[in-house]
This record gives structure tokens, C-alpha cells and sequence, in this order.
């Protein structure tokens, strides 16, 4: 099912307008958002277990999430560019992921990319995230995004040369998602905290926080911090040249 598709149904002459007006590397944007079904999961794992308390992955936890839509690559320079009209990336590349973004830069972007397009994208949730990295309903079970090797589906310290690459050039996951680990780390919607070990739906992290959740691990970091349960809460004002995002959406 392509968001664009959904978008037709509902609203064909909207929909025509809007696709004789947005540039072309949004329309392209609009076409590779990635349906995904709903499902219940275990999200967490109890053996990841580092000192630092912004990355603490457990305790797993069953968690059911409604079906949405996500990007099936990380926001591109390109994409970034023809929203905003100005893009913070150090490395400069169409189709490298835009980095050295804040989370209020990325809320800032999805406001414009709203009112353009008339689509409610947002960030995704921390839970959407992890059940889409794992695969969803198609999940193999792997550690990482699409396999348990990392080097067929992840730019990370020992592969990436210490440079972003462009997007979609290694093996996609279950649901056909890119770069869901490696190349950059990316923002999600909720604040950080420690999981709560009952059942949970739709989930949205903590009440409140100083940190924001960074998930899938970037071109610098180990195997340990580019798996499909690695976390890390992050200041929200903080840019970073290996951090970056992708969009989600509801489907209503």
C-alpha cells in the first residue's frame, strides 16, 4: 500500500493538485513511504547492558503498535533542501541522508513538509521504530535490520571508512527499509526513559525528559550500538554530522 495511493483514494482532486505542485524528489518521498501492518512484539532485549544509563534496552516488554507508514530511507540532503531551502549537512550530497539536524529542526521541517503536502507526517514513535527495524509482521528475528551480519545491511565504524554513504545502498530489511542501522542515528518522537516492563499500545517514552530517543546506531559506532534494540537518549538541541531521521505518518 503507497501513501500516495491512500492519499488518491481520499482525496483524488487534492491529491492531483498536489502532485502537479511538489518538486519531484517530494513526490519521490510520498511514493517510497513503506506500509507498515500492525503487530505486537517484544521490544527491548535484556542483555544489552551499558553503564550509561541513556542506553539501558530493557526490560523487554510486549508492545503492540497500530499500522502506520515510514520512510523506506533516511531524509536525503535533496529532500531536506527542497523543503527547507537550506541544508545544515557538513558533507554535502543529494542523496547522502541530511545530518547535523536537531530534533526541533526536524519538527521544524515536518511542519513545512505538512503544509505542503497536506500529508501528517511526524517523526516516528520510538515503538513504530524498533517494530519496523525488526521487520514487522515479516520479521526474521534478526540483530540487526535485515540480517544478522551487519556489513550487508549497515555502514558502521568498521565498514564505512568515517563517511556517510548515500542512502539505500546496502540490503533492506523484511519490509524493503533502508539504512535502518549505520550511516546515521536517528531522532524519534518520544523522550527518553527506562522501559516499563508491562504491556503496552502505542507507546510515546516518558512524560517528560531532558533527552529525546536516537535510535540505529551511525557510521562511527560498534556492532553492539547498530542493533534493532540499541537506544540512546540525546540532548535535543544537539547536531551532530552522524545524526540525522526518517518520516512517518499515520494512515488516517
Amino acid at each position: 500500500m503507497m501513501l500516495l495511493s491512500v492519499i488518491l483514494c481520499a482525496n483524488a482532486q487534492k491529491a492531483d493538485t498536489i502532485g502537479k505542485q511538489l518538486p519531484q524528489v517530494i513526490q519521490d518521498l510520498i511514493e517510497n513511504m513503506v506500509y507498515v501492518e500492525g503487530g505486537t512484539f517484544t521490544m527491548g532485549d535484556d542483555k544489552l547492558d551499558y553503564s550509561n544509563p541513556f542506553q539501558i534496552a530493557k526490560p523487554e516488554h510486549q508492545v503492540t503498535v497500530s499500522p502506520f507508514f515510514i520512510s523506506r530511507y533516511e531524509v536525503t540532503q535533496e529532500v531536506w533542501e527542497a523543503v527547507m531551502g537550506v541544508d545544515f549537512s557538513v558533507v554535502k550530497g543529494a542523496k547522502l541522508p541530511v545530518s547535523n539536524v536537531c530534533w526541533d529542526d526536524c519538527q521544524e521541517f515536518v511542519l513545512k513538509l505538512v503544509y505542503m503536502t497536506g500529508i501528517n507526517f511526524r517523526l516516528p514513535t520510538e515503538a513504530e521504530w524498533e517494530f519496523a527495524a525488526r521487520g514487522g509482521n515479516k520479521s526474521c528475528h534478526t540483530r540487526h535490520s535485515g540480517s544478522n551480519s551487519i556489513d550487508s545491511v549497515a555502514w558502521y565504524c568498521y565498514n564505512s571508512g568515517e563517511k556517510l554513504h548515500p542512502v539505500g545502498q546496502k540490503l533492506p530489511n523484511e519490509l524493503g527499509l533502508y539504512d535502518m542501522n549505520g550511516n546515521v542515528w536517528e531522532w524519534c518522537y518520544d523522550f527518553y526513559g527506562i522501559y516499563d516492563s508491562s504491556p503496552q499500545t502505542n507507546p510515546k517514552g516518558a512524560l517528560n525528559s531532558s533527552t529525546n530517543v536516537v535510535r540505529g546506531g551511525s557510521l562511527q559506532e560498534r556492532i553492539e550500538e547498530c542493533c534493532v534494540f540499541s537506544r540512546y537518549g540525546v540532548n535535543p538541541a544537539m547536531k551532530s554530522r552522524f545524526g540525522g531521521f526518517r518520516l512517518a505518518a499515520s494512515p488516517e
